[in-house]
């Protein structure tokens, strides 16, 4: 049996990383910083400490394990995770074998027997074969890109092999490594807000550091010893400052990857500082858009005429009723003030709403109504769904000064909508040569709906009519309060 030497040294963060027996370990680091390489690691390392079992079969003490190694992508696994790790852990190692094709490595050597399973998360029978696996531990490369459920679902999963009959886990757990997420992502969450028992977060050195608005080297920076001088300088050239910050710095913030839809808006000039609160003097315009990620925002015009975006309610996977029952609560609960004044609350929808379920021919319009009629308010589809009046009646106040100041500002507390407009809504990128080009229609995603329905509110609130040139941006909708009369807007 030929000697396969690995020389493997851990970075500070990575040492630290090693010595936890958290139940739920994440990394997060710069691009080229070492954190999977550090992950394969820990995965071979924990299979070689595995407690021996007297192998029936053999009669032998033998070191029993079986890991799970999770991207989101069958190329990505391929062409990443799968070569880090046989970088690290060759694939003819003792009596190791790989099968490219089911994508497996069993590791043979000295008295370990281990299964290593890459699996990815876009194709169905893949998900389903996590659902149903018995493992050691998991190892989620990249896990930024996993959905939380999926993450959970695990986690029932790990520590059931070796079963208890053969010794039982001698370490059992799930390990992650990623680069930043955004400030609203699970991650992001459960390290800086919740921080939950039994999960720990392990943050690398960034490779830059920012000073007075220009990107140096860290010389606190981790592996740069296995890179390239000037690694992340060099790389830093022509990419956006989000970028940097992000894949360089290894801080918390959103890369946009497409064209933005609503490209007038700046974050820095239309964000407000201080939460937006509502008026109880002004109308309350409420607008929704459907599917299965139905939104809501909440908005208002003040006595200039400027517009506020001072709430929104942005949910995924739900029905018109789930839907429907938490904006009559979050109105209930929140805005009760302009029910008891009889202030005037405007709820206007996306059109599609008045499509009828096939499951019981209710519309989404139907339902709602049924439900918000109990607090005397009802909802009305917009005067039209055509993309680029909606688009303009956000274009309109974005680009109005009113008394000097921006016709439109966003709430920190509205934050899907927020980053929707700085760049998660957008026309996503076509994978073509030459020049950079884009989709037509705007890529759906988790921001896009909660945009979408702010844009419906504009309608209500005159916008859509104003870019077409037949009414005066000031002019209020007829009210659905208590009763009144509906109307398209």
């Amino acid at each position: 049996m030929s000697i396969i030497e690995v020389n493997y040294k851990a970075s500070p963060t990575m040492a630290r990383f090693h010595a936890s027996n958290a139940f739920n370990r994440i990394v997060r680091g710069p691009v080229g910083s070492g954190k999977s390489s550090g992950c394969c690691f820990e995965l071979f390392r924990r299979a070689c400490e595995q407690a021996a079992f007297l192998d029936p079969d053999t009669k032998r003490p033998t070191r029993f394990s079986r890991f799970v190694v999770v991207r989101n992508s069958c190329p990505q696994l391929r062409d990443t995770t799968i070569k880090t790790w046989l970088d690290w852990i060759p694939e003819n190692l003792g009596h190791s074998k790989f099968n490219h094709q089911e994508m497996t490595h069993t590791l043979h050597f000295n008295d370990v027997f281990c299964e290593v399973l890459f699996r990815s998360l876009d194709r169905p029978e893949d998900v389903n074969k996590l659902l149903s696996l018995e493992v050691t531990g998991a190892w989620f490369n990249e896990c930024r890109e996993m959905p939380k459920a999926i993450f959970d679902a695990m986690s029932d999963r790990v520590g059931r092999y070796p079963s208890q009959r053969m010794g039982g886990c001698t370490w059992r757990g799930i390990i992650g490594d990623t680069n930043p997420p955004d400030d609203d992502h699970w991650l992001y969450n459960l390290a800086e807000k919740e921080r939950p028992e039994g999960w720990e977060f392990f943050v690398q050195p960034g490779g830059l550091i920012e000073r007075n608005g220009e990107f140096f080297e860290n010389p606190e920076a981790e592996n740069i010893d296995h890179l390239e001088p000037g690694y992340y300088t060099t790389r830093q050239a022509g990419k956006s400052k989000e970028h940097i910050k992000v894949y360089y710095c290894n801080e918390y913030g959103f890369v946009r990857d497409g064209k933005p839809v609503i490209h007038e808006y700046v974050d820095a000039v239309h964000c407000s500082q201080q939460v937006l609160e509502p008026d109880l003097n002004q109308t309350l315009f409420i607008g929704l858009d459907f599917g299965l990620t139905p939104a809501a925002a909440f908005m208002q015009r003040d006595t200039m005429g400027r517009i506020y975006i001072i709430d929104e309610m942005a949910t995924e996977d739900m029905g018109a009723q789930t839907f429907g029952e938490l904006l009559k609560s979050k109105i209930q609960r929140e805005y009760m003030d302009f029910l008891i004044k009889g202030q005037k609350i405007v709820i206007c929808g996306d059109p599609a709403g008045e499509q009828r379920s096939q499951a019981d021919e209710k519309t989404p319009y139907q339902i709602l109504n049924k439900i918000l009629k109990d607090i005397g308010l009802s909802a009305s589809k917009a005067h039209t769904n055509d993309f680029t009046v909606r688009r303009e009646a956000f274009a309109a106040p974005l680009t109005r000064l009113i008394d000097g100041k921006p016709g439109l500002l966003v709430s920190p507390k509205a934050a899907v909508i927020r980053k929707g407009l700085s760049g998660g809504y957008c026309y996503k990128r076509l994978k073509v040569s030459g020049d950079e080009r884009y989709r037509n229609e705007p890529d759906k995603t988790k921001w896009s709906h909660a945009v979408e329905a702010a844009g419906y509110a504009l309608l209500a609130m005159g916008e859509g009519k104003a870019v077409l040139g037949t009414s005066d941006v000031k002019r209020e909708p007829v009210s659905s309060r208590r009763g009144s009369p509906t109307r398209e807007y």
